[in-house]
């Protein structure tokens, strides 16, 4: 059994000055129900996919959570298997938090979503309504709106006309965009955050055009009863040789006024040898193609804006340092201003940016503890395909179940990981039990405990889903075999089939409301500074 910490103390080593991760090991859906403050999502389901990336100091101080289904206690000892040495889990769970009169918080990306409020409420960021910009635009003023998100959620739905600009882009690229300082500017989201935070980063770095937040988003647009664009395809373009010295004496003004610091090479070689000690945590802030194109060994792909918005997906150790790069500084300079202004105090920007160094090429592969060990017996989709035609296999999909709803196997059960043993407790005993994922990783991973769990032959398909559709084969669409309700993703408003639009107003009202709780629970370490 692992060590145990009780609420109360747990409470007073949140802010001790000493590294901690938080981890809760539940699925998100469960996660996002109420969880503590700082704590980051750590699914069981997915523990050795993500830890070595979440969380990479072996020796760092580990509190695990969950709400009593046992599920800390099972990432307990598997952390332990994997090499971290001190690690505890919260006794009782977090009822036991709650029961203590500490706070719980549903949502998830918690802390930056608190943040962004904290934000437009000490700087007063300018914001227009959905009806405001409607006008606007009908009556052919000079108004550009970016909308500051992610590709695939802007190619999902935007503002119609807007072009896509994520988070740390924006002073990057603006004035290639808007050259014209007296046109206004709209910054817009899905919802409140990245609109607040991309409009102020704006107002921050000086740009001389009137800019405004999109008051709540898309989610405010549709609820306007105004139309939203899907598939759109506007994108920033890369800043003139001009434009970029623009951008970089706008950041340099903003490093100097916010406190961002420079390490360079013999700094970051000095972290690197000391990463046993102090846990360190290398984030590259540009564009996925641009990481893929070339970056720093060791660094990991961490979009600016995407990082400013969730924070506890991408650093699971309060107290870290954390090194931010990109090519030419403007980017990573934005995000760690944010970054210290949230709390994060060892933030800086690697000051020789990428010139001159050799790089490596390609995505992110993190390592994945454990999986070398596997030796699964595996299982072609042609031989699968060819066996599902009999009675004696039974196939169970742990893929995200958003994925199996969009496309399954004819006949596979759902279910997650963690929820595997008593997903197979249920289902009718078959000769042979077939498991699958996205890629295959995912079952490899889970079958061992599947076959400790029953006496059929146990098998993962090969090259998972992938392979699957790849070939051709026949795919059901929606949830048909479900050993569980999906809990794997907390719904979003537009992840709804039915009450979106109430979903829209009761997310709006509760991230507005985030001020009043983080006030109350006490932890939140916030140093926003009003642009004077």
């Amino acid at each position: 059994m692992p060590k145990l910490i009780s609420a109360p103390d747990l409470k007073a080593i949140i802010n001790d000055g000493e590294e901690l991760a938080l981890l809760d090991a539940r699925d998100q859906g469960s996660f996002g129900n109420k969880h503590l403050f700082f704590s980051s999502c750590l699914p069981l389901s997915l523990l050795e996919m993500k830890v070595r990336d979440l969380v990479p100091r072996h020796n760092v101080r580990i509190v695990l959570t969950d709400d009593g289904e046992g599920f800390a206690t099972k990432a307990a000892a598997k952390l332990e298997a994997f090499g971290y040495s001190d690690v505890a889990v919260l006794d009782s769970g977090v009822q036991a938090w709650q029961d203590a009169g500490f706070e719980v918080f549903s949502g998830v990306s918690v802390p930056s979503k608190a943040f962004g409020e904290v934000v437009e409420h000490v700087n007063d960021t300018p914001n227009i309504t959905s009806e405001e910009l409607h006008a606007k635009r009908a009556a052919d003023e000079d108004v550009v709106v970016l909308d500051s998100r992610p590709l695939d959620e802007y190619l999902n739905m935007t503002i119609p006309g807007s072009i896509n600009v994520p988070g740390a882009e924006l002073a990057y690229r603006v004035r290639t965009i808007v050259p014209d300082p007296s046109t206004q500017i709209v910054v817009n989201c899905a919802g409140r955050t990245r609109s607040i935070i991309g409009a102020q980063s704006l107002i921050n770095a000086g740009v001389p055009n009137p800019i405004k937040a999109l008051r709540n988003g898309t989610m405010g647009w549709h609820l306007a009863g105004y139309e939203l664009e899907r598939g759109a395809a506007r994108l920033a373009p890369e800043p003139n040789p001009s434009n970029l010295a623009h951008a970089q004496a706008m950041a340099s003004d903003v490093a100097e006024r916010y406190g961002v610091t420079f390490i360079d090479s013999e700094m970051l070689d000095t972290w690197r040898a000391e990463s046993h000690t102090r846990s360190l945590y290398l984030l590259d802030v540009r564009h996925a193609e641009e990481y893929s194109g070339g970056h720093l060994p060791g660094s990991r792909h961490a979009p600016g804006g995407q990082l400013v918005q969730n924070t506890d997906s991408y650093i699971g150790t309060r107290g870290a340092r954390v090194v931010l790069m990109d090519d030419t500084g403007v980017r990573a300079t934005m995000t760690a201003s944010w970054l210290l202004q949230m709390g994060w105090r060892d933030v800086v920007v690697f000051r020789d940016g990428l010139a001159g160094h050799d790089l490596e090429t390609g995505a992110h592969h993190p390592e994945i503890p454990g999986l070398d060990e596997i030796e699964a017996e595996e299982i072609s989709s042609v031989e699968l395909k060819r066996s599902l035609e009999g009675e004696e296999t039974t196939v169970v999909d742990l893929s995200w179940s958003r994925a199996y709803k969009a496309g399954h196997i004819p006949g596979a059960w759902y279910s997650t990981r963690a929820q595997l043993p008593q997903t197979l407790s249920k289902l009718p005993q078959t000769a042979n039990l077939v498991l699958i994922s996205e890629d295959g990783i995912l079952a490899t991973l889970a079958s061992p405990e599947a076959a400790s769990n029953i006496g059929s032959i146990v098998q993962v398909m090969r090259g998972g889903m992938a392979a699957w559709r790849n070939l051709g084969f026949p795919q059901t669409r929606g949830f048909e075999n479900m050993a569980h309700e999906p809990n794997d993703h907390y719904l979003r408003a537009y992840d709804r089939d039915t009450g979106v639009e109430q979903a829209m107003q009761d997310y709006l009202t509760w991230e507005v409301g985030l001020v009043e709780q983080v006030e109350r629970d006490g932890d939140a370490r916030f140093d926003v500074i009003r642009v004077r």
